[in-house]
């Protein structure tokens, strides 16, 4: 059939012509086309509402059943190739395109950039950069935990009761648990199970910090559900309550670039600490302000990590970073750390090269 001549081609003036020719033809157009709007002009002229392909299609109804299903088994098997055809082109041309484009658009990313950047480094990374480095000049390593914990490092371990308001869920975050979990898990109320954990696979002597997110049921000015803490951990045999309270003076006088701060330590409690106190400082306004917790650990933490209290003791402590930043750049809403305002960032950020 693919020789066959048939009456003619449509009633607009086409040539009388053969399948094979017009096979011939549109493939030459396709072939020929060198871009994709040029192809798609192939296409409707040949498969679109007035196509040549289309158009003879249509004259299917005037002929007799033997000649229509013959010319229909034809005709679909032409267009069959013809749609392939198109595909494969439109691809090709496709990726001359994108191709073009590339190598036009290339970026020599070793040269220096025109704009230094605009970007800042936002405060609270700043203050952490700090710390961390004041308090590596003491001989402290940061140690790191995961934020979403067992209730056995973030309470238990850390002598804190069950009927403690900490464990309530007014509280903490509890996870849904599964079948696979063997006791509750939390997003961590502080970053103490770092200590732990620390204590569980390390050996005294130790002297570490561990800096991160922690996460609490509580959102106003000065409490948001996510915030980070800095605590710090010492175990070894000589340390008392005079090394953690030179310590804190040490660190808080540098952080607050004040040789001459003025620091009160009264007692307090917290479980995992005995003796415990709460650390404060005189402030420019003449008022006493908060800045952390601290004490020595406690004998059943110690115990709770296989660590002998009669051999070793030590000392702990615990402050909210975006507290002592808010104290030292005189920012008043907590909030406003996380609200990804530009203007904001743009007034209390630093510069790249001021982070250190």
């Amino acid at each position: 059939m693919g020789g066959q001549t048939i009456d003619k081609i449509c009633d607009k003036g086409f040539p009388m012509d053969t399948l094979d020719e017009l096979k011939s033809q549109i493939l030459g157009e396709i072939e020929h086309a060198t871009k994709l709007a040029v192809l798609e002009d192939v296409r409707v002229s040949a498969l679109g509402k007035q196509g040549r392909l289309t158009l003879l299609m249509k004259e299917l109804g005037q002929k007799t059943p033997e000649m229509r299903k013959a010319l229909g088994a034809e005709l679909n098997a032409l267009k069959d190739v013809i749609t392939q055809a198109l595909d494969q082109r439109k691809a090709q041309l496709e990726e001359e395109v994108l191709n073009a484009r590339l190598a036009s658009e290339t970026l020599d990313v070793s040269l220096p950039p025109r704009v230094m950047p605009q970007g800042k480094i936002h405060p609270l990374s700043h203050a952490l950069d700090q710390a961390i480095h004041i308090f590596g000049q003491m001989g402290f390593v940061v140690a790191e935990g995961p934020d979403i914990e067992e209730d056995f490092y973030n309470f238990t371990a850390l002598n804190i009761p069950l009927e403690h308001p900490a464990r309530q869920e007014q509280d903490t975050f509890y996870l849904p648990p599964s079948a696979e979990d063997r006791q509750p898990l939390v997003l961590r109320t502080h970053t103490s199970p770092v200590q732990i954990r620390t204590m569980l696979k390390q050996k005294p002597p130790l002297r570490i910090i561990a800096p991160g997110r922690t996460y609490r049921s509580d959102y106003d000015a000065t409490h948001t559900p996510m915030f980070h803490q800095i605590e710090g951990l010492v175990v070894d045999k000589k340390t008392h309550m005079g090394h953690l309270k030179g310590c804190l003076e040490e660190f808080f006088r540098l952080f607050f670039e004040d040789p001459a701060l003025n620091l009160r330590f009264r007692p307090g409690y917290f479980p995992f600490t005995e003796p415990s106190a709460e650390v404060d400082a005189l402030w420019k306004n003449g008022a006493w302000l908060e800045l952390g917790g601290c004490g020595m650990v406690h004998p059943n933490v110690l115990r709770n990590c296989d660590i002998d209290p009669d051999e070793y003791q030590g000392f702990a402590f615990g402050m909210g970073l975006e507290r002592i930043t808010m104290l030292k750049y005189g920012i008043e809403d907590l909030r406003l750390f996380f609200e990804s305002d530009l203007r904001w960032l743009n007034h209390y950020g630093f510069a790249p090269e001021s982070r250190e």
